[in-house]
This record gives C-alpha cells, sequence and structure tokens, in this order.
C-alpha cells in the first residue's frame, strides 16, 4: 500500500504508546518528530526520525519552544497527542499542587500545543490533529477522580476543536484505549491481566493512529473505542 508521505509530531514519543506511533509511521515511510522530555532515550538513530527536547510540564516556557519547534520543523502536517502519566487515587489523597500538576500535563500542555500549531496546520492542504483519550473520558471510575477528569477535558476538547476545524483542512481525531500493556503501569500499584485478551498493545493503538493518518482527505474519523475482548484488573502486591 502506498501511503501519502506525511510530516508527523508525536509527543511523548520515547516510550509506551507514543513510541510504537513512531515507529509505524516511520515503517510507512513518514517523517517523525518526537517530543520527549529527555532526547537521549531515542537510541536508534533512524533517517526519517528528528527528536526535539520539550518538558510539556512547563506551561511557562511551552509557547515559545513549540514556537522555536515550529520554526525548526515547518513541514508538520499532523500532531498525535500520546503525553501524559496516570496517577490515581482518592480525591483527598490528592494535593492542590498534584492535582494542578496531572490536569496541566494531561490537558491543558495539549490544548497550548494545538493551539499554538493549529495556525500552521490550517495553512496545509491535509493536516491532522490526533489525541490520545482514554476509556477513563467515557466513564468516571473510584480512584480517577482527577485523571478521568483530564481525560474528560481532552475528549470534549477534540470534540468542540473539530467542529471548529469543521471548515479547514484539519482533521480533529480522538482515540479512547482501554488498558494497554505498556510502562504506564511501572508506577502504579495495578496493571491489565496477563492474557492477550486482557489488554491492548501498544502497537494495537499505533495501528488506530495510522488508520486515521492514511485515510483519503476525503473522510473523518471522529472517535475510534478500543478495548480488549476481556477487561481484567491485577492488583500488585
Amino acid at each position: 500500500m502506498q501511503f501519502i508521505k506525511r510530516t508527523v509530531l508525536v509527543s511523548g514519543a520515547s516510550s509506551g504508546i507514543g513510541r510504537a506511533c513512531a515507529q509505524a509511521l516511520l515503517q510507512q515511510g513518514h517523517a517523525v518528530i518526537g517530543i520527549s522530555r529527555n532526547c537521549h532515550q531515542f537510541t536508534h538513530p533512524h533517517a526519517n526520525f528528528a527528536a526535539f527536547e520539550l518538558d510539556l510540564s512547563d506551561l511557562e516556557a511551552l509557547p515559545h519552544n513549540i514556537l522555536q519547534l515550529s520554526r525548526q520543523f515547518p513541514a508538520i502536517d499532523a500532531v498525535i497527542f500520546c503525553a501524559g502519566r496516570g496517577q490515581f487515587g482518592g480525591l483527598e489523597e490528592f494535593s492542590c499542587t498534584q492535582i494542578q500538576a496531572l490536569m496541566n500535563l494531561n490537558f491543558v500542555s495539549q490544548s497550548i500545543l494545538a493551539k499554538c500549531l493549529l495556525p500552521a496546520l490550517k495553512r496545509k492542504a491535509l493536516a491532522d490533529l490526533i489525541f490520545m483519550g482514554s476509556e477513563a473520558a467515557l466513564n468516571g471510575a473510584r480512584k480517577g477522580s482527577i485523571y478521568c477528569a483530564s481525560k474528560f477535558a481532552i475528549r470534549g476538547f477534540s470534540q468542540a476543536l473539530r467542529d471548529e476545524c469543521a471548515k479547514s483542512s484539519v482533521r480533529v481525531a480522538l482515540i479512547n484505549p482501554g488498558m494497554v500493556l505498556t510502562e504506564f503501569f511501572d508506577t502504579l500499584n495495578f496493571q491489565p491481566g496477563e492474557q492477550s485478551s486482557q489488554h491492548l498493545l501498544a502497537s494495537d493503538v499505533a495501528d488506530a493512529v495510522s488508520y486515521i493518518i492514511n485515510a483519503r482527505a476525503g473522510i473523518i474519523i471522529d472517535e475510534l473505542n478500543l478495548n480488549p475482548a476481556n477487561k481484567v484488573v491485577r492488583f500488585k502486591k
């Protein structure tokens, strides 16, 4: 299958879903710019890959750093928003600082990145914004009040932005994965089930991203929900 070559910016590209997306797109011949807080994590050079060090949690410096990014890579015509982290617990277990930090990284930084890149994307013949939501964007769950809030925010944001961009060349899509077997769970006290039917792989999500990126210009994929056949949560000892 022949793909139209795109220049894709991937946030959170050094691990998990972001890394799988970057790898899949490179295999298809697209150019990829990977954002990470630490570019030393990119250890395998590729002719069509470039790294850009950017701390999305530093909101004050973010607009200036995105301007530098857009000047260095003016060909960007797609953005995949994979950066984020999980933090779970009862609301009273969170400090005010922790609430703000999680919302800033999982939602506010994503909206700032989209805002700063949108004017240039609207001048492209075809452009894509693909946001990584979660099953947590569909239903609130105990111990997930702040994480769910951050993902509900991404979902509402993407829906509204899709309508704002409807008369432009920019397509806005949202992917809501269930539990994906990645490093995301390394710092958490739970993880998905071990059997292949009890978790998603990062490559499964990357396949969905590839479908959206490579879709012909005449269609829009609004929202995709991906889930393992059997949801199993294992708690760590």
